[in-house]
């Protein structure tokens, strides 16, 4: 009877023992992920996500998250079907999904990034000279060779587009023989990518005297501009990220429009940023990266990525401004105001125009016959 009572005993621990690993393994544990989360996001976000210690961080607050990058303009023309959210790269494109999805407002905006235009020395101190940009002390224009950072004065850059000048027409460019071409920046396709969409809506803005483009008479206004600042680029990626890769590994067009995230995850992480010189546009547009939750799952992730203090350091190391709270930015990036403008000082930041004007706009800067 004795033997019989010890086997049942035995029986019965070792189920508890089974529940116990079950339970584990279904998430009972608090530090262990219970919600795989399905979305699609801009790949300048694709790093954050992927980081080993985001993947903690989130498995900590009972998350698993699962993403695809695609432009943040193309996710308008894709089926999110059984995706619990899509993170596009600033506040048009998410509205636009907002209403197709039928998503409630407001959307989470955990993190913001300016756009940016980096340049070698060289780049960077011709335009200087030829009165396109204004250099900080301290960058390349105090002699060194180092980079630095300092301002693209907008309303110069577009009438040297305008008038189709190139390297060659600048003093000083002669002594840098990769200085020839047109003088162009090298952005994304504006129709699919969220840096190229915005790149034109300041363009617009500064080219149309600070208007916002409204119909189609705001964008036939700046159309052939904006057509040149397109055509002249020939080929152009979906991503910012190939460009600025393309950029750090010293090829490709000597001034790219990047998102100063890229830049300052680059400084964070200790990579060396040779003769890099950060141009802050003095009239942009914001990039808010903007959750679009499309089940309950993806909005108290959207919130979890806005509110929660780990994962906003780790937004801060990927080089992204937390919304609410730039000392967190402020702090991160204390060594390299050498490169970055912390506190935007000297940049306007220009309306939005509404997403089908801003699709317009590329559509119309993209056509073969928008010459005049």
């Amino acid at each position: 009877m004795k033997r019989i009572l010890g086997l049942v005993l035995a029986v019965l621990l070792i189920g508890g023992v089974a529940a116990a690993v079950v339970a584990g393994r279904t998430g009972k544990d608090a530090g262990t992920a219970t919600k795989t989360v399905h979305g699609v996001i801009g790949s300048e976000k694709a790093e954050f996500f992927s980081d080993p210690d985001v993947v903690k961080a989130l498995a900590a607050k009972g998350f698993t998250v699962k993403t695809e990058t695609s432009g943040s303009w193309a996710m308008e023309g894709r089926d999110l079907k059984g995706y619990d959210f899509a993170f596009p790269s600033s506040k048009a494109p998410a509205d636009e999904l907002a209403a197709k999805y039928k998503v409630d407002q407001p959307l989470p905006r955990p993190f913001y990034s300016p756009l940016v235009v980096v340049a070698h020395h060289s780049a960077a101190q011709v335009l200087a000279d030829n009165g396109l940009a204004t250099l900080r002390p301290g960058s390349s224009d105090a002699g060194g060779e180092d980079g630095g950072s300092g301002t693209l004065k907008m309303d110069a850059y577009l009438k040297a587009a305008k008038a189709d000048r190139t390297w060659q027409q600048l003093k000083g460019a002669d002594k840098f023989t990769e200085l020839t071409g047109a003088l162009s920046i090298t952005s994304t396709d504006p129709n699919s990518s969220n840096s190229g969409a915005l790149y034109l809506a300041a363009a617009s803005y500064v080219a149309d005297g600070g208007r916002v483009a409204a119909n189609d008479a705001d964008i036939a206004r700046t159309a052939p501009l904006l057509h040149k600042l397109i055509a002249v680029q020939g080929s152009q990626q979906s991503s910012s990220d190939q460009p600025f890769r393309d950029f750090i590994s010293g090829v490709g067009n000597p001034l790219v429009l990047v998102y100063e995230s890229q830049v300052a995850s680059l400084l964070i992480q200790g990579q060396d940023p040779g003769d890099l010189t950060v141009l802050y546009p003095d009239t942009t547009v914001p990039s808010d990266h903007t959750v679009v939750p499309l089940t309950p799952k993806g909005r108290e992730l959207g919130e979890l990525l806005s509110t929660d203090k780990r994962l906003r350091e780790l937004a801060v190391r990927h080089g992204f401004r937390p919304q609410g709270a730039g000392t967190e930015f402020t702090s991160a990036t204390a060594d390299h105001t050498t490169y970055l403008n912390q506190t935007l000082s000297g940049v306007r930041q220009a309306p939005v125009p509404k997403a089908g004007v801003l699709r317009k706009m590329a559509a119309r800067a993209g056509d073969q016959e928008t010459s005049q």
